[in-house]
């Protein structure tokens, strides 16, 4: 294995285009995966490996403050219809 040189912004936006195509995949089919395994292939293909580990939790981080944000943490509430 070669020494990891940085990607070129030509290498960037292509891991980007990738990353966004399979994410906005995902988003269309309720995060089912196996709706988007081409583009997922795409993804790990065009992104260094540390990259795609990256966006997948940053992905589900995105996704947790989401509903966080439209669903709100209402303890006091969630406690009351119990």
């Amino acid at each position: 294995v070669g020494k990891m040189s940085a990607p070129t912004m030509e290498e960037r936006k292509a891991c980007w285009g990738a990353r966004d195509e399979f994410w906005q995949c995902l988003d269309r089919h309720g995060d089912d995966a196996s709706k988007c395994e081409k583009l997922r292939v795409a993804f790990e293909c065009r992104c260094p490996q540390q990259w795609v580990k990256y966006f997948d939790k940053r992905r589900d981080f995105l996704k947790y403050k989401k509903q966080l944000e439209t669903e709100g943490y209402h303890p006091s509430e969630a406690a009351g219809k119990s």
